[in-house]
């Protein structure tokens, strides 16, 4: 018996020290030097001062900005710290309500008249309430907005969006979409930032 129970306890240690020490080390090393960026929060710095990370959606409410998707991430959304999704099933009144308010929200900040088809993604929230992307469509039809408040083309808008599009993964998995984070960056680069 005795002797059974010393080859559990060093398959248990051995396995122990594989697990939990070596794999994650390992892991972490891997992570630290091979993709630096992802490993510390894809964060974007502004001189020394971090002004945010193009893997969270941040609440970009300024007409000369691209929106990104409404969240339910806290008590106000878009909070870092409490990720999560809104819960209310298919059936839910409140959901439709909010969708319903979202949509003639949309509608009117981007001047869309009410035969014109709303982007999903606009007016529901994702899973995690952070969702940094948008569709190209919901971009798109953002753009005539964003050029109007700022005093450019709409066509440079475009230009930039189209840019920045980023394709499905491998090709095939997901749909091209737009990081909102980057595009508001990038426009204040190209076109300045807009004093009020």
């Amino acid at each position: 018996m005795f002797k059974e129970l010393k080859k559990s306890v060093l398959l248990f240690s051995g396995l122990t020290l594989i697990c939990s020490v070596a794999y994650p080390f390992t892991m972490n090393m891997i992570g630290e030097y091979a993709f630096a960026d992802q490993a510390k929060g894809s964060l974007v710095y502004e001189g020394k001062t971090v002004v945010g990370s193009t893997l969270i959606a941040q609440n970009f409410t300024k007409a000369y900005y691209f929106h990104p998707r409404p969240s339910a991430a806290g008590t106000n959304g878009y909070d870092g710290t409490s990720s999560g999704g809104s819960n209310y099933g298919y059936t839910s009144q409140k959901l439709h309500d909010a969708v319903k308010a979202r949509v003639e929200a949309y509608r009117s900040e981007n001047n869309l008249s009410s035969a014109q088809k709303v982007p999903m993604d606009a007016v529901t929230t994702s899973g995690s309430g952070l969702d940094p992307h948008i569709s190209v469509m919901n971009a798109m039809i953002q753009a005539k907005r964003i050029a109007a408040s700022r005093g450019i083309e709409e066509t440079q808008v475009i230009k930039l969006l189209r840019e920045n599009i980023q394709k499905p993964y491998w090709g095939i998995i997901g749909e091209e979409k737009v990081n909102v984070f980057n595009l508001n960056l990038i426009l204040d680069r190209e076109f300045g930032k807009v004093k009020i």
